[in-house]
């Protein structure tokens, strides 16, 4: 059997609320968006669409490894951006400040783990950020960019890493469930 993880750092309540805050009264005003629930926000470290049960462990085990090397990152969410492109996107974010160069040794480290694993990681580049709304059809979304880039959010210490599954249709609308599997502190080994 199989699963669908990624590993992730979630967001702090505080931190989500005041993004809330500033996404909702934007919810409605473009019905093209699909908006993405705060509950799951959170910064994808790395994306594996098909871990086996006989990888597993040895994954966890690597994982714990990899993420107790880095150290705690200050991180805070701010402006805005598309993927793949403002005039075409199909994707709307906020970005992520703080320890640029850490995030991106932690998500290489993460990478690595599941690589040695024996797991699948997508290749996509690491780019930092939080998914904030999807669209069916590219739109180009050079006002929306305009909006994000007003938002300054609060800064917070990240301290821990998740694991988790991402059940697709299992969730509200036939949107995909999140359930965190493992959870990992930075400087430390092992799960939680």
């Amino acid at each position: 059997m199989t699963a669908r993880l990624f590993v992730a750092i979630t967001l702090p309540e505080e931190v989500a609320e005041d993004l809330a805050e500033f996404v909702e009264p934007r919810r409605t005003v473009d019905s093209a968006l699909r908006w993405t629930a705060a509950d799951r926000w959170h910064i994808t470290l790395a994306f594996m669409p098909a871990v086996s049960d006989r990888s597993y462990d040895d994954l966890l085990e690597r994982l714990g490894a990899a993420v107790g090397r880095r150290p705690p990152l200050e991180l805070a969410l701010a402006a805005g951006g598309a993927f793949p492109s403002a005039d075409r996107a199909k994707v709307l974010y906020t970005g992520v400040n703080g320890d640029s160069t850490e995030l991106a040794r932690l998500s290489v480290g993460v990478r690595n783990a599941a690589n040695g694993a024996g797991v699948t990681v997508d290749g996509a580049a690491f780019r930092p950020h939080v998914t904030l709304a999807r669209t069916s059809a590219p739109m180009d979304a050079t006002r929306w960019l305009r909006v994000l880039d007003t938002y300054s959010g609060p800064s917070w210490s990240a301290t821990e890493v998740e694991l988790i599954q991402s059940e697709l249709g299992a969730g509200p609308r036939g949107a995909a469930r999140y359930h965190t599997l493992e959870v990992f502190d930075l400087r430390s080994s092992g799960p939680r």
